[in-house]
């Protein structure tokens, strides 16, 4: 089968032809996978997707997003998650069966203000999306620098297996939480989050260019083509 690591397509244009499985954003017309959005195709094996390139965050059971939490309620916490909807962080998911909010407090978990790591327990357009902290790494973020990209980017910024968010947390000393609502957030020395934050609009700009990798080691001060950075493990999401 053709491997394409990735090409920038716009609507209409034919990816490949053959025998392949249409995933994200593209459609068989005939033998030909076509593109549906503008943005990043990409074969792996016979699957074909497209990353697109722009676009609001819309929820997707088991994504991982970072929220802000903007209202507590009886029975659990509202939190803007970057998207058209609001993530809802039931009680009893934090305090377990036997929540009751006559006798548990919901602010001495989180309150309005805080930052949280949170996945997409569920969500079916019909209702906000319901949220969960249950999962390693999930939970309150304590501190940090918040950046937002489009949430299309994220993949970029990821990379394949980590490498992309992996070198940039490995070469600014920094802890680094993505939300693929394209929400981030990074802890760590000043230094190291201004070039972060450089790096990172460099990413959201350039996401569609084939030598993007190269610029961002350039940026970082490392020689292009070196050895991808071990993956760091629960500081990240992707692909």
């Amino acid at each position: 089968m053709v491997e394409i690591t990735r090409k920038q397509v716009i609507p209409g244009d034919v990816i490949v032809t053959g025998d392949y499985r249409p995933g994200m954003y593209v459609q068989r017309r005939g033998n030909d996978m076509v593109a549906l959005r503008v943005g990043l195709a990409e074969i792996i094996r016979n699957d074909v997707k497209v990353i697109p390139l722009s676009g609001a965050y819309i929820p997707k059971v088991e994504d991982q997003v970072v929220g802000k939490v903007v209202n507590v309620t009886g029975y659990g916490w509202e939190a803007d998650i970057n998207s058209c909807f609001v993530g809802y962080l039931p009680g009893q998911f934090v305090f377990g069966r036997d929540f009751s909010p006559a006798t548990h407090d919901l602010t001495t978990r989180f309150t309005v203000g805080d930052l949280m790591l949170a996945k997409i327990e569920a969500f079916d357009r019909t209702r906000d999306p319901q949220l969960s902290i249950r999962g390693p790494d999930l939970g309150k973020i304590p501190q940090g620098e918040i950046i937002k990209i489009s949430p299309m980017k994220v993949p970029r910024l990821i990379g394949r297996k980590g490498y992309m968010i992996n070198m940039i947390a490995e070469l600014t000393a920094l802890q680094i939480k993505v939300g693929q609502n394209g929400v981030i957030v990074l802890d760590g020395p000043a230094e190291g989050i201004a070039k972060a934050v450089q790096v990172i609009q460099l990413i959201e700009q350039e996401a569609h260019m084939a030598d993007l990798t190269a610029k961002v080691q350039q940026l970082l001060g490392v020689q292009p083509g070196a050895a991808p950075a071990q993956p760091m493990g629960g500081e990240n999401t992707g692909e």
